[in-house]
Order: C-alpha cells, then structure tokens, then sequence
C-alpha cells in the first residue's frame, strides 16, 4: 500500500486572494509567463511552414518540434531537483534566460540548423521555468490560494490557444516571422522583473547537499532522446519510421517511468495515482483533438475556420471549468471531480466519433468536445493542487517534475502510436482510421476515470 508523506503547507497567516498586495505582483509575473510560453508555442506552429520554407529547411521541419520537446524533458527533472536542493528562485531565472536566448537565436537565425539550436535551447528554459513555478506557488502561496493560481495558469494555457495562431498568421502574413520569435522577449523580461520583488521575500529555502545532474538526469536524458526520435519518426515513412519510432518508443519505455514515483503504473493510491492521471489526461485530450479539425474539414466538409470554432469553445469551456475549480467551499471531493472530469473527457471523444456518421448532426461533435474542455479543465488545475498537498517541501520540485513528464512521455508516445496508426489505415479506410485514431484516447480516458477514484490519500 502507497502512504504519502505528510504536506507542505505553505504560507498561513496571510489574508486574501492571489491579488493581494502580498501576492499581486508575483501572481501577474508568473501568470503572464506561462501565458507566454503558451502562445510562444501555438505561435511556432504557426509559423514554421513559412520558416522552413523561407530557411530552405525542410528537411529539419520535424525537428524544430521534437528539439524542444525532448530538451524540455530533461530541463524538467534538472528543474525539479534544483528547486528541491537550492529553492525554485534559480532554476526559474535561469529557466527564463535560456527561453529569452532560444527566442533570440531563433528570432535572427541565418540558417534552418541555426533556428534548431535556438528551439532547442528554448525548450529547455521552458522546461526549467514552468517546473519552478510550480514550486514557486507551493512554497509562497498558501494552501487555500492554490486552486486559484492554477486555475489562472490553466487560463493562461487557454487564452492563448484562442488567439494565438490567428496573430501568428497575421504576423507572418503582413510583416516577418521572426517577429514571432523577438517580440516574446520584449514582453517576458517585464514579466520576469515584476516577480523579482515577492520572490526575494518568499525565499527562505535553505540549501541541500546533492548532485544537480544525477542518475535521474541521465535517465532523463535517455528518455528525451526517446522522445525525440518518436516525434522525428512519426513525421517520416515506411521502414524508417518504424525503425524511429520502435527505438523511440523503446526509450521512453526503459528510462521514463525511472522519473516517476513507485506504483504510477499500478495506480498506487495518492500521489502515484496523481501522477499517472496527468499523463492520461494530457495523452487522451490532446491525442483525440489533433485528428478533430482533419475529421470535420475531409470528412464533414467544414471550413478550417468552423473546425477551428469548434476548438475555441473547447478552450473557452477549459477555461470555465479551470475558474470554478479555482473557487472557494466546493461541493465534492478531489477524487469526484476528477472522476466526472475524465468522465466528460470520454463522452466528448464518443460525440466527436459519432459525427464520422453523416446522418449526425455536426452539432454534436462540437457539444460533445465542448464537455471534454470541460473535463480537461476540471482535471488539470485539481492534480496540480493534489500534486503539491501530497509533496513534503523538499520534494516539491520532484514531484511537479514528475507530474509534467508524465505530461509530455505521455503525451509525445500517444500522438506517436495514434498518427502512425491513422497513416497506416487511412488510405484504407477513413473511417477505421479516425475510430482508432479516436478509441485510443477514450480508452486512455476511461482507465483515468479508475485513477481518479485512487487519488485519495491513505
């Protein structure tokens, strides 16, 4: 049986909400950050068919995404330990100075190898970033505030998702996309200078003995190469994907539940259970909706801008969903909300397959992933504050890391199996494929409706 440790509790005596005068300037800092790396992140999307066509670098496409994504998790454990041994305050500024530098090499990169470089070192200050703030919020805010803070960064994800890639195309559309990349940093080192004030005052961490770079980080960096290999390969064809994404896929499987707490696999109760329910949620969320928009535009005729509506009511109902979480005397328990969150989450996957059916009106499949914003916004900002009341102080970092790891391996091993599989079928069968392409994540969601009714502490 799976025990948790005694809780860190925080911050006590102090009075108000996230926008106190106390807390005010450290919750817009961090806040307009994760917004930040949020839109920095839909915004390349965006703007990486221009950039590779304008760098002639094509060839490096895949890799422009899998960089970052695979130095964002080894910067994740480097983060959770630095914060655990040394406080949050260091790996956070480093974090926002290696995110600033990528932006700056990318932003005035001559060439496609040189933009690479620059996303890869972006990635790994967004991975160091984001796992201090979490800590940041464990160790300066109190227990009570908690739900809000995340419920803001939850926004903070959200609000960009709505707006980010419109911007980003007009951007490019109209004047340069390395404009995409420069004018973060204009924007982050305000933000950055705004927390400097309450950082200082909440840091009393005091030092540990320990190495930064353990076995953990090379298992991290094991993993991420893993990582990068299942998202190269998934974008390549024939045997040289399959061999990619086999070595890829033996990578996270050897070194990545090494990063993970004892009994994440098993749903051990508490924090196990926790850890296990962020990677279902983000893998079954985010696996479903990359094949929604392809499946409403080729097969149920839509526009790319009604297929793009359908995701901006997903995000505005994510967003709802994340500000009630954030409120004060709720009616159920932890373990309620996150079952009938993962619950949602199924009942919007079912609704979008539904319209592969032409006599099903669209309306349903756009209802439907409504109630899964609703879900992922209910889930997301609940484990995050479970993740901290089950953490003593100095495991604070460690275990926001493992949340998010579960996250991205979760997440990055998901598309990967889901895509090759829709490419294999499709040509095939459109159907069978979007079915599989859309079982997956439900199955994934409905063993996280089990892990939620084990995330009860023992």
């Amino acid at each position: 049986m799976t025990t948790v440790a005694e809780p860190a509790t925080g911050p006590t005596t102090d009075s108000g909400g996230v926008l106190a005068p106390q807390y005010r300037a450290l919750t817009i800092g961090m806040v307009a950050l994760i917004t930040l790396v949020a839109f920095e992140s839909l915004a390349v999307a965006t703007a990486m068919p221009t950039v590779a066509q304008a760098l002639d670098g094509l060839s490096l496409y895949a890799l422009a995404f899998g960089g970052p994504l695979a130095s964002g998790v080894v910067a994740m454990v480097v983060s959770g330990t630095w914060s655990d041994l040394k406080g949050p305050t260091r790996p956070l500024w480093h974090g926002t100075a290696w995110f600033l530098a990528g932006l700056l090499i990318a932003g005035f990169a001559p060439t496609m190898e040189v933009l690479v470089v620059g996303r890869i070192i972006q990635g790994f200050g967004s991975g160091l970033l984001t796992v201090a703030l979490y800590v940041v919020v464990g160790q300066l805010y109190p227990a009570r505030l908690r739900p809000r803070i995340f419920a803001a960064f939850a926004t903070g994800w959200v609000v960009p998702s709505l707006v980010g890639p419109a911007i980003a195309g007009l951007i490019v559309e109209h004047a340069s996309w390395r404009i995409v990349f420069l004018a973060v940093p204009a924007l982050a080192i305000p933000a950055a200078l705004v927390m400097r004030p309450g950082l200082a005052r909440g840091d009393t961490h005091e030092p540990r003995p320990g190495k930064l770079w353990d076995k953990r980080a090379m298992w991290a960096i094991a993993a991420a190469v893993g990582v990068g290999l299942l998202h190269y390969g998934g974008q390549q064809h024939g045997l040289v994907q399959l061999g990619l994404l086999g070595a890829g896929l033996a990578g996270v499987v050897a070194f990545g539940p090494r990063l993970l707490p004892r009994g994440t696999f098993t749903f051990g109760r508490g924090l196990p259970s926790v850890i296990a329910l962020r990677g279902l949620v983000a893998a079954a969320g985010f696996g479903a909706e990359v094949f929604l928009p392809l499946m409403l535009t080729r097969e149920r005729g839509l526009s790319p801008a009604l297929a793009g509506l359908v995701l901006t009511v997903s995000a505005l109902n994510w967003s709802a969903a994340s500000w009630y979480r954030g409120r004060p005397n709720q009616p159920f328990s932890h373990g309620v909300f996150l079952q009938a969150g993962m619950l949602a989450i199924v009942l919007g996957i079912a609704a979008a397959t539904l319209t592969l059916n032409p006599h099903v009106p669209v309306l349903v499949g756009i209802l439907g992933w409504g109630l899964t914003g609703l879900g992922m916004g209910t889930v997301f900002p609940t484990l995050s504050v479970l993740v901290l009341e089950y953490s003593p102080r100095d495991e604070q970092g460690a275990n926001s890391s493992a949340a998010q790891l579960s996250d991205s391996l979760s997440t990055a091993t998901v598309l990967a199996i889901g895509g090759s599989l829709f490419a294999a079928m499709e040509p095939h069968s459109a159907v069978t494929a979007y079915v599989v392409a859309f079982g997956l994540p439900a199955v994934l969601a409905l063993l996280g409706v089990v892990a939620g009714r084990r995330t009860a502490a023992v």
